[in-house]
């Protein structure tokens, strides 16, 4: 079986590759640059797809697409926020307009590509709120999307998207990671990184730290 893997150097999809290793996939490494603040995240994807020996591609995407977000433009991410408003703040800033549709079609073409059998990427329960695109109805919907917009669909094959992560909040997944040995001290979690370091009060950095301990 062969898997693309959506991989972003954060802590979630590194735990997806690691899980889809252990399950015996060959992996493909797929990563995107779409003018975030927080590219820096790319050279840690890059190390992790190193650490586990899989190849990567990069898909340029231009920022445009995405100018209605804080990852790309020059509103302030949000900070200092608990858990629990991260959870139930409603859609922040940091929501980037259909990043994830897009993430998914490219992942669909290069499953097309390479005849790769599975798509793999990591939204989890704590997303399920703030992000409408990482709830378990639109992985539902762009499933059957496959089914019929493409060739491997027309076939009868359709790639299956796998969303391993998607009932487990960070705690779970962090204990996944060090079940599993997955490289934590790779992986790199933050929305406003200042020359390359974590800000440690992004909404990414609270829930991660939080998670590590």
């Amino acid at each position: 079986m062969k898997a693309i893997v959506l991989l972003s150097g954060g802590i979630d999809s590194t735990v997806v590759l690691a899980m889809a290793k252990a399950a015996g996939r060959e992996c493909i490494a797929l990563s995107f640059d779409y003018g975030q603040k927080h590219a820096v995240e790319l050279e840690h994807a890059k190390e992790i797809a190193q650490h586990y020996s899989v190849p990567q591609k990069i898909i340029q995407i231009s920022p445009a697409c995405f100018e209605k977000t804080s990852l790309v433009n020059e509103i302030e991410a949000p900070k200092n926020r608990t858990a629990h408003e991260i959870a139930d703040g409603g859609i922040p800033s940091t929501y980037v307009p259909a990043r994830n549709t897009l993430f998914l079609a490219y992942a669909a073409g290069q499953a097309e590509i390479l005849n790769a059998n599975e798509i793999h990427c990591g939204p989890n329960l704590l997303d399920r709120n703030p992000y409408p695109d990482c709830r378990p109805e639109f992985y539902t919907a762009f499933q059957q999307l496959l089914s019929f917009a493409t060739k491997q669909g027309a076939e009868g094959c359709p790639p299956r998207i796998v969303t391993p992560l998607i009932d487990w909040d960070k705690n779970r997944i962090v204990e996944e990671a060090r079940k599993l040995n997955a490289p934590l001290e790779k992986t790199f979690s933050c929305y406003s990184p200042d020359q390359g370091a974590a800000c440690g009060a992004c909404d990414a950095c609270v829930l991660r730290e939080e998670a590590l301990r």
